[in-house]
Parts: structure tokens; C-alpha cells; sequence
């Protein structure tokens, strides 16, 4: 039953909630706790934290709900009360929010890894640790706005219109820091090669 239950669309779920509706928010609660948790994460360190700083996004989603017109998709949205929140949470016990939108300590480069995959022999986990090495260096380094759109689209596998409605930005702006930071990552790892 939950299973049919999550697949109605977030639309569909919306419109039930703000026609007084409570157990469809827990329906919107259950398909993107996960994905919230996750985005969470980037920013709280501490598990009990992040918990907490999730349960307070997804009350603020609540609250603010009945105002969402769906000028954005649902999770695009939540997305941003989600980072919102994380900051103001760090930012209220005096803890300074990193300075880019994701952290990328623990993530991997889904379309980069594919190249990662090789044989398990040693000169190839250490060649593929290195360049793992590489390009978490580089995404580093990348002006905030080509990391944001990179890790965006690559880590939270967004649209490219969810990525402009939460860059505030035009698609095509979006498209070309896709392009201009995908540009560097193949940079440094071709010099890695040499």
C-alpha cells in the first residue's frame, strides 16, 4: 500500500496538504527524507545534529506549505529550505557554513567514476585513489558557481531547470558552468595521465 502510496506524484501531494490533508505531507516526509538527510549531511557533521536540523526542515516545509504555488518543483523547494536551514543552523551555534553549497568529502563523481572502474589489482585501486585525489582537489578549486552547477547536477542528479531555479539563474548559464567545470575536471586528469 505505501509503495502505490508514493508513487502519486508531489503535485498531487501538495494540493492534498493544502486542502488540509495531514498524512500526505507524511507521504512528501517519506519519499524525500533520504535525499534531504543527505543534502543535510553536507553541512551538520554531528548525526543527532543533522536529525534534528532535518526534522526542522521539513516543519518549516510544513508551515510554509499552504504559500508553495509550484512556481518550482516540490523538491527544488525543499531543497533550498533544506540549505537554508543547515546554514542558519551552523550560523546560530556560532559555526561557519562552508563557503559552497555541498560539501564533497564523502561524495563521488557518479559520471567520473564510471572511468574508475577497473580491475581490483594494486596499481589500479592506487591509480584509482589518486585520481579520486584529483578530482575532489579540482572540484575544490572551481569558482563556487561552476562547483555549485557541477555538484548540482552530477551529486543531486537535479535538471537543469531545477538547477536554475535554485542558482536563480537563466539554463543556459547553467548549461555553460556545467561545461566550463566538466572542461576542468577533464583538464586535471589529463595532466594526472602525463
Amino acid at each position: 500500500m505505501k509503495d502505490e502510496q508514493l508513487k502519486i506524484s508531489d503535485d498531487q501531494l501538495v494540493a492534498r496538504v493544502q486542502k488540509g490533508d495531514k498524512r500526505a505531507f507524511d507521504l512528501l516526509v517519506l519519499k524525500h527524507q533520504f535525499k534531504v538527510h543527505a543534502i543535510v549531511s553536507k553541512y551538520v557533521k554531528d548525526y543527532d545534529e543533522v536529525n534534528d536540523v532535518v526534522q526542522e526542515t521539513f516543519i518549516k516545509a510544513y508551515r510554509a506549505l499552504e504559500a508553495f504555488r509550484g512556481e518550482s518543483a516540490f523538491y527544488t523547494w525543499l531543497y533550498r529550505i533544506a540549505v537554508n536551514t543547515s546554514k542558519n543552523y551552523l550560523l546560530a551555534r556560532n559555526r561557519r557554513p562552508p563557503s559552497f553549497d555541498v560539501d564533497l568529502g564523502d561524495a563521488e563523481n557518479a559520471e567520473l567514476s564510471s572511468q574508475l572502474q577497473n580491475l581490483d589489482s594494486p596499481d589500479n585501486i592506487l591509480s584509482r585513489n589518486e585520481l579520486e585525489t584529483v578530482i575532489d582537489v579540482a572540484i575544490k578549486r572551481l569558482p563556487a558557481d561552476l562547483r555549485n552547477a557541477l555538484i548540482l547536477r552530477e551529486f543531486e542528479d537535479l535538471s537543469y531547470e531545477q538547477i536554475a531555479d535554485i542558482m536563480d539563474c537563466p539554463v543556459g548559464t547553467v548549461r555553460s558552468r556545467i561545461f566550463r567545470a566538466r572542461e576542468a575536471l577533464e583538464e586535471k586528469i589529463k595532466e594526472m595521465e602525463n
